[in-house]
């Protein structure tokens, strides 16, 4: 290990040990709260353009492997740790984790108070740091911190977005079975990618849908004209990474679709994106809502355990247009959104989990039921 220097916009210097790639890096620092998967939240596209802060203090100790991948890489800036496992010890195990960051670019940190960073965030927000192991000097690293683009005002939907359209295959692994099974699918529905995670399609998929996976990039008028052709059931809005407020091009396109009476179902992003095509605005919380273990109240009256990965939130004002399906219970902000005006569902928590309880997973039913 070689040692990396690391500077928050708050002032504070710190110096610790680093493993995986090398380099200098920028980026939001946010802590998770999950006590495992940590290979599904690095390779979580809504993590683009972050640093994540491990609250779990062992992490590297089941290794990595390509099931587990909820994308083609790793998007996050970095990942910051108490105590790195470099030796990895699982039957599933195909790597280490520091060999999947190197292969990837992303920056590992150890050796680090991580009590300490995440009570500083919890206190003060999530806020910018910079981190390298090249550059030790703390006014250089200031320099470098002030002069690079905050995360709210870079699309990084253009970096993680496939950039060609693809059929999900039917098969899809079971983590708990350790197989691969093949639902029987009846309705076919358009998902946009703006980050998608794989378990999100594993699981349209099991609910009954066929899955096309389309580019950010697509028009419109074309996803419009498969549907009024019969060739599509609906439309599925991918989470994603990002200030929702600067992607003009998809809340233009996502108000088409609701004109058009598309049924529709948004997760995390997808979620803050329908509310900001029905005029409400989102707005960014303190710290955020990073981990797998968030208990959410449904309209039933149910409490449910939930995985969670979000910077920003609807306002309570959508109200006017929407009904509340779910409520966060550690702050009691909107979960999930039923609209009054056209055949639409939204959460703001991650159904699919991976990693994370399976307690919320029949919303894609209840999608699926909405599309046939």
């Amino acid at each position: 290990m070689q040692k990396i220097y690391i500077y928050l916009e708050n002032g504070t210097f710190l110096e610790a040990n680093s493993f995986g790639a090398t380099g200098t890096s920028v980026g939001e620092i946010v802590f998770n709260t999950s006590l495992s998967g940590y290979q599904e939240i690095v390779t979580d596209p809504s993590y683009a353009g972050q640093f994540v802060t491990f609250t779990m203090p062992e992490i590297g100790n089941v290794g990595c492997n390509e099931q587990d991948m909820e994308s083609k890489g790793a998007y996050c800036k970095g990942i910051i740790v108490r105590s790195y496992q470099a030796r990895p010890s699982n039957f599933r195990s195909q790597e280490s984790l520091e060999a999947l960051l190197v292969r990837y670019g992303v920056i590992g940190i150890c050796d680090i108070d991580t009590r300490y960073l995440t009570k500083m965030i919890r206190d003060e927000g999530a806020m910018m740091m910079v981190a390298s192991t090249h550059i030790s000097d703390k006014e250089e690293l200031k320099k470098i911190l002030e002069a690079s683009p905050r995360i709210e005002d870079i699309n990084y939907i253009e970096q993680v977005s496939t950039k060609e359209s693809y059929i999900h295959p039917n098969a899809t692994y079971d983590t708990v079975a350790f197989e691969y099974k093949k639902p029987q699918t009846t309705k076919k529905i358009i998902a946009l990618d703006f980050g998608i995670k794989r378990n999100i399609l594993n699981e349209l998929t099991h609910a009954g849908m066929e899955v096309e996976v389309v580019p950010n990039s697509i028009d419109a008028t074309d996803v419009i004209a498969k549907y009024e052709a019969g060739e599509i059931g609906g439309i599925f809005l991918s989470n994603g990474p990002g200030d929702p407020l600067i992607l003009k091009e998809e809340q233009a396109k996502i108000k088409r679709f609701i004109e058009a009476k598309i049924p529709l179902f948004g997760i995390c992003l997808g979620h803050q994106l329908l509310s900001i095509a029905h005029g409400y605005d989102t707005y960014k919380l303190k710290f955020g809502h990073h981990g797998g273990n968030h208990p959410i109240k449904n309209e039933e009256g149910m409490v449910e355990i939930t995985a969670q990965n979000h910077n920003y939130n609807v306002p309570q004002t959508i109200t006017q247009v929407a009904r509340v399906t779910h409520t966060n219970l550690f702050d009691g902000t909107i979960e999930g959104l039923a609209y009054n005006d056209s055949p639409t569902l939204s959460v703001q928590h991650h159904p699919e989990a991976s990693p994370g309880p399976h307690e919320s997973a029949y919303i894609f039913k209840k999608f699926f039921e909405m599309v046939r």
